[in-house]
């Protein structure tokens, strides 16, 4: 195996490790795809599977970082410039995430029943808990503007390296899109969750798509050429 297939295979595999991870650490921590007071009663009531979601949402953003690492090293010839900017947006995303990981925590802390906690009222706690788990839920989603740009550097280097099909770049391209309409709607249209759906669509094809390919079939067996300016 060449170094750009073993490069391409490794940011598939950690690409799918990310994907992995995150279903499971949602199933175990229901913090991303329920309401909050649903997160705070979970949290209650299952507290160890919480926790274990909370590690394992941790390790699927590190997951995350690693692939769009590879990603760069392996797109990179395409035009330096243009994957670096896709890795520092990757980046901040991350950097944004793992912010709202704190409030998350927060609210296991205030739920926890420790001493230091009985100055307040139990419904108090829980009202505060509630509060941190919608911070959590709301950084989350300002974390998909990072996360919706990265896709179109990535989709454009990903359509011109001709070592991967164009299809997966304009794939990648219109889940960037559907990222950003998932954003506002969310916050613009908070009562019109159908409009992000099939955006939810498009993204989970096209990231599936791309690491699939990358762990299956690999790249062409070429050297990317650089672009101009990049020699």
């Amino acid at each position: 195996m060449n170094s750009i297939n073993k490069t391409a295979r490794i940011a598939g595999i950690l690409y799918f490790m990310y994907i992995v991870t995150s279903i499971i650490g949602n199933e175990f921590g229901r913090f991303v795809s329920v309401d909050a007071p649903v997160t705070v009663n979970h949290i209650m009531a299952h507290e160890s599977l919480f926790r274990i979601g909370f590690v394992i949402s941790l390790f699927s953003v590190v997951f995350f970082l690693m692939a769009a690492w590879y990603l760069y090293v392996l797109l990179k010839p395409v035009d330096k410039n243009i994957a670096l900017l896709f890795l520092l947006l990757n980046l901040g995303g991350f950097a944004i995430w793992c912010f709202g990981m704190l409030y998350l925590f927060a609210s296991l802390l205030l739920l926890s029943g420790a001493d230091y906690l009985k100055v307040f009222q139990p419904d108090q706690l829980q009202a505060l808990a509630i509060l941190f788990v919608y911070l959590y839920k709301n950084g989350y989603i300002v974390a998909q503007i990072p996360y919706g740009f990265w896709l179109f550097p990535l989709g454009y280097l990903v359509f011109k390296s001709g070592f991967l099909p164009k299809i997966l770049g304009i794939l990648l391209i219109a889940d960037g899109f559907g990222l950003l309409i998932y954003v506002f709607q969310r916050f613009l249209l908070p009562g019109y969750e159908v409009i992000s759906y099939p955006c939810m669509v498009v993204s989970f094809i096209a990231e599936l798509s791309l690491t699939l390919w990358l762990l299956i079939k690999g790249v062409k067996d070429q050297k990317p050429t650089l672009a101009d300016g990049q020699k």
